[in-house]
């Protein structure tokens, strides 16, 4: 990235910190001030790496509707039946932002999810497979979905009695689920998938979004729901397999690793993609359209694929080529990469934000640069392996995620590079009217993606470093790491881990920065350039 470029990101873009969904005037600014071109590009017919069937031929005037699926009655929602309270999984997992998000009473271990895409009448048919574990004696639970037709419900192969309310699904199984005990919920179902939420005031494309000649599905916080049953909360991480089935010549990518895909004789393609690590239901994500597959492996080894729209591959930043050695650099200073692959989908749409999918990074034309590479791989090893337990610690995602865009900058021009982006974000916190500034350990709800997350959360991590050395903050961020792959955390235990490991009492430290006004001094930085 060039130095205009780079001074423009910290001024306007990392304003709302470079990644996940964030506030969108200010970063369509950036965009446009960038030089980027923010018509729609037209669609190109661009040879396909190996690996994928060709994506060429999007253009032609063919039909892309799906074949019919197969006659089916439509299930009906029955009331509730009485259902004695000590049985009953709760309506919410506990999440003190989101009362109703996830539910009680069972762990999932896997999802399998078969969807057909009909990118004509911008509607999916699909059937979901959950396997998961008995945490009580079940006699009703919920799942997290919308408001789709609902064509069947089997609960261990017997027809289930369901009703739905809103974004939930109350299922009343044929028999009792014992405690302790696995059982598979199945669910066909059929629909027009709906996106869109309002956080702060801003709407987000949340969940899974049709445009024109594609597919894109961004879930954070709640989007998961938009498109398959879930316990849709990330202290319930699982296993996901995927079987997308969509019209020649369309690409369908997806989290994990490809383990099949081909023709079907129908003028469908399906391909098969499967998450073995557990995951948070809020970054599963598929991606459909002309995409071409670029793909290869680092310095160090560690394999990679983009998927890059046909029609935008000649416009791609050069910064979108730092996956390969973001993917090096953290695992030398978080510990090793966590999952078997990483990559990015870019996709030719006007998106004022990217966000993290496990292994496949969401972006769009506008906002693919390469600090916001940076900040999107540095997930994966932050919010996507440790994934927070709770929205209200929001910080552990994004304050890392922000600070490591500093730690890259500090690889690439030494510490006064690091020492120059984090006084814009002092200079910036620091201007904010007060009414405006929000407690970095209890944002708030409609204040999850506001620049106080990222800004005061990556300051917070150098005050820490500045606060018990450089060898004992790297051992902190690597023993965190190790300590919760694959796993959930809070706030209380990253605070924990940092004293056993400083040997230190940070108690006023951590109190000083996440829950309390103003914004503490930081004299190593310049704050009045």
């Amino acid at each position: 990235m060039n130095p205009e470029k780079k001074f423009l990101i910290g001024a306007l873009g990392v304003m709302i910190a470079a990644g996940c969904l964030c506030g969108s005037g200010m970063l369509l600014a950036a965009g446009l001030i960038l030089g980027r071109n923010t018509d729609s590009p037209v669609s190109g017919t661009i040879p396909t790496s190996a690996g994928l069937p060709s994506s060429t031929g999007a253009n032609k005037a063919v039909s892309t509707q799906l074949p019919a699926d197969p006659p089916q009655s439509m299930a009906t929602p029955t009331a509730t039946p009485s259902v004695d309270p000590a049985f009953v999984g709760s309506e919410g997992i506990g999440d003190p932002y989101f009362p109703n998000m996830g539910n009680g009473g069972y762990d999932v271990a896997s999802y399998e999810l078969d969807i057909r895409v009909d990118m004509e009448v911008e509607e999916i048919s699909a059937v979901a497979t959950i396997s998961a574990r008995a945490l009580q004696a079940l006699g009703r639970f919920n799942l997290d979905f919308k408001q789709f037709d609902i064509l069947s419900l089997r609960v261990n192969g017997e027809e289930g009695v369901f009703s739905q309310a809103e974004d939930e699904l109350v299922l009343t199984p044929a028999r009792m689920i014992p405690a302790n005990s696995e059982f598979t919920v199945e669910i066909a179902y059929r629909g027009r998938p709906g996106g869109g939420k309002e956080y702060g005031g801003i709407e987000f494309l949340e969940g899974w979004n049709f445009y024109p000649g594609g597919v894109i599905v961004a879930g954070e916080p709640t989007g998961a729901e938009t498109w398959f049953p879930s316990n849709n909360h990330p202290a319930d991480k699982a296993a996901f397999t995927f079987r997308i089935t969509v019209p020649e010549p369309y690409v369908a990518a997806a989290n994990g690793v490809l383990q099949e895909s081909g023709q079907n004789g129908d003028r469908t393609r399906t391909f098969v993609w499967k998450m073995e690590d557990p995951m948070a239901t809020y970054l599963a994500t598929i991606a459909v359209g002309d995409f071409d597959l670029l793909e290869g492996t680092s310095r160090n080894g560690r394999p990679f694929r983009n998927f890059v729209h046909a029609g935008i591959r000649d416009e791609m930043d050069p910064g979108v080529d730092a996956l390969p050695e973001a993917m090096d650099f953290f695992s030398e200073i978080f510990g090793p990469y966590p999952f078997a692959t990483c990559g990015i989908v870019l996709h030719p749409i006007d998106l004022p934000f990217a966000l993290e999918n496990q292994t496949l990074i969401v972006m769009g034309y506008t906002f693919a640069y390469g600090i916001v590479v940076v900040h999107e791989t540095s997930h994966q090893w932050f919010g996507d392996s440790v994934s927070l337990a709770s929205w209200k610690d929001i910080w552990l995602n994004e304050g890392f995620a922000s600070y490591a865009e500093g730690l890259w900058w500090e690889r690439e021009g030494g510490a006064s590079a690091l020492k120059e982006d984090l006084s814009r974000r002092y200079r910036f916190l620091a201007n904010l009217p007060e009414r405006e500034v929000n407690l970095l350990g209890d944002p708030g709800p409609d204040h999850l993606f506001d620049p106080e997350v990222y800004y005061r959360g990556a300051l917070t991590l150098h005050a820490l470093r500045l606060n018990v050395g450089d060898e004992a903050f790297f051992r902190i961020l690597q023993t965190y790491f190790r300590s919760f792959r694959h796993g959930n955390a809070t706030t209380e235990e990253f605070i924990d881990l940092a004293e056993e490991i400083s040997h230190r009492d940070l108690s006023d430290f951590f109190k000083e920065w996440l829950y309390e006004y103003p914004l503490p001094d930081l004299p190593e930085l310049d704050l009045y350039s």
